[in-house]
């Protein structure tokens, strides 16, 4: 078992690479995240509560629904844990390959697929990551494409904050414009074999809905396209263009706009939004649960 979930609100950063980045995109959903840090502090903020003995009956009681192994809370967390390092070691192969030292990686160079195919896949297991941690917490099927999808009209907070970045760090950034028909196109030319090569996947596939790789693939392809209209509409009703993302990050993070390849995988490797605001939205559930079950 991993941390304590109040150690974990209490030790998410409140400055450095993940921050500044997430903190890049509030152009595109204003207001809407703020770093909430400190369990004590975020039940506060949540509950409006200043009652110091109520706070702590709703503190014990959401880390008690925490600790339950039967609910999904822990495995959530796992999910967001898990797709954030996973896709990192993708991008660290790909940054030393760019940079040129080959020492270690010259031979990677032959079987890492094309950046842009693992990115594609990157992209759709982080989708899928998602909306099985979304079915985890919401204590509901893992395969509930639709119940996510009603809910992520309504996703508000940190969780429109994690797709956000979802859409400009691992979509627009890397791939360009058409990034959702480029990623469909690469999972329908895929063999569940190539899917069981990716990084990322091959972090999280125990928690992915299908019987083996090959009905894996079939629900990774389902959800992305289930969820693709969400994120053209997204895309296109913030009028959000590589080029916009890419210039705000800039204003917060230090980096050359005309290496948009060692963006992406600077990204991967430093910013762990996933995490990061995957622990802020357990943290709200969690004590959103406890204050109605007190």
């Amino acid at each position: 078992m991993s941390k304590p979930i109040y150690e974990l609100v209490d030790e998410l950063p409140k400055g450095g690479l993940t921050v500044a980045a997430l903190n890049s995109l509030d152009f595109v959903v204003p207001g809407q995240w703020n770093n909430l840090v400190g369990f004590v502090n975020t039940i506060r903020v949540v509950t409006g509560e200043t009652d110091e003995a109520l706070i702590q009956q709703i503190g014990e009681r959401a880390v008690t629904l925490f600790n339950d192994k039967s609910q999904g809370y822990q495995r959530a967390l796992w999910l967001y844990e898990t797709v954030d390092s996973a896709s990192g070691f993708l991008g660290a192969a790909a940054l030393m390959n760019r940079i040129g030292q080959d020492t270690f990686l010259g031979f990677l160079k032959n079987l890492t697929p094309k950046p842009e195919r693992a990115q594609s896949i990157d992209l759709c297991v982080k989708l899928v990551t998602e909306l099985v941690a979304f079915c985890q917490i919401n204590g509901i099927p893992g395969d509930s494409i639709g119940d996510f999808l009603a809910a992520l009209k309504d996703y508000g907070g940190e969780s429109l904050m994690r797709m956000t970045a979802l859409v400009s760090f691992d979509g627009l950034i890397p791939l360009g414009a058409g990034f959702t028909d480029q990623a469909l196109s690469v999972l329908k030319g895929m063999s569940p074999s190539d899917l069981e090569q990716n990084q990322t996947f091959k972090g999280v596939k125990d928690l992915i809905p299908g019987e083996n790789a090959a009905g894996q693939l079939g629900f990774i392809t389902q959800s992305f396209e289930s969820t693709k209209g969400w994120m053209d509409s997204f895309v296109s009703s913030k009028q959000l263009t590589q080029a916009k993302v890419v210039d705000n990050l800039s204003n917060f993070v230090q980096f050359s706009k005309d290496k948009l390849d060692y963006v992406g995988a600077f990204l991967d490797v430093s910013v762990k939004y996933y995490r990061h605001t995957g622990i802020q939205t357990l943290a709200r559930r969690l004590i959103e649960r406890a204050v109605a079950e007190i």
